[in-house]
């Protein structure tokens, strides 16, 4: 995620990136305003999970079986961030349904939580425990969380698309009592979903690549041009 804040301060005027990884080790990523007090470090160190702060806002998120996205695009000084955040989700929708039938009943969500009632909840510390206006879900369930910024001129958003349901860990690294983890862990369990959960079948994160990439050229009429980067990524 550092990586996607210096591809956004040093991205070209003329060139929009689209960028893929994964996970290793697994790792607990929090809003840039939210407070590492949330999260039981000694636990999670413990147990091999790296826990850092992203460059974008919004909830805690466990990363582990997942597919990470980012997209950084320049000269969007006079353009809605809002409007880009429902662009990049009909892309991604477009890619999902491309990727299997099954995906057909992905969707956006239409309404928009009461936030500031929700961050006083226990929820509130968990990025899967709410579904925001033009978040992806499916029947229901939240299925990519993302989060955006603006930087100067140029819009940086990354997000996680599940593909195992490992997040609902998080719950386990939490600073809350037993009971209130119990109350978290159901609430987790009912609010999200996964596309192996959802395909009863492994998911090829190359070929979930693929058919999103057709997602962002159909949707923003895109040139495409791949460029690998790091070995350790997807």
């Amino acid at each position: 995620m550092e990586y996607d804040l210096e591809l956004a301060k040093n991205c070209t005027p003329d060139t929009a990136i689209l960028r893929f990884y994964g996970w290793q080790p697994y790792c607990i990523s929090l809003g840039a305003n939210q407070s590492f007090d949330d999260i039981t470090l000694k636990q999670a160190k413990k147990n091999n999970i790296d826990v850092v702060k992203r460059p974008t806002g919004g909830r805690a998120i466990l990363h582990a079986e997942e597919l990470t996205y980012s997209v950084i695009i320049p000269n969007v000084t006079d353009i809605n961030g809002l409007e880009f955040y429902k662009s990049i989700s009909n892309a991604l929708v477009f890619g999902l349904k491309k990727y299997h039938l099954k995906l057909t009943d992905v969707a956006l969500e239409t309404q928009q939580p009461d936030f500031p009632k929700l961050l006083k909840e226990s929820e509130g510390a968990i990025c899967f425990g709410s579904t925001a206006k033009s978040e992806i879900k499916y029947n229901g369930k939240k299925l990519v969380g993302s989060a955006q910024r603006k930087i100067g001129s140029t819009l940086l958003q990354h997000g996680s698309i599940l593909i195992g349901p490992y997040h609902q860990n998080l719950v386990n690294y939490l600073k809350v009592d037993e009971e209130k983890r119990q109350i978290l862990r159901k609430s987790i369990s009912e609010k999200t979903t996964d596309l192996s959960s959802i395909l009863k079948e492994s998911i090829n994160v190359f070929e979930l690549q693929e058919k999103i990439i057709e997602g962002f050229i159909h949707v923003f009429n895109a040139n495409f041009i791949p460029e690998l980067t790091h070995s350790n990524e997807f």
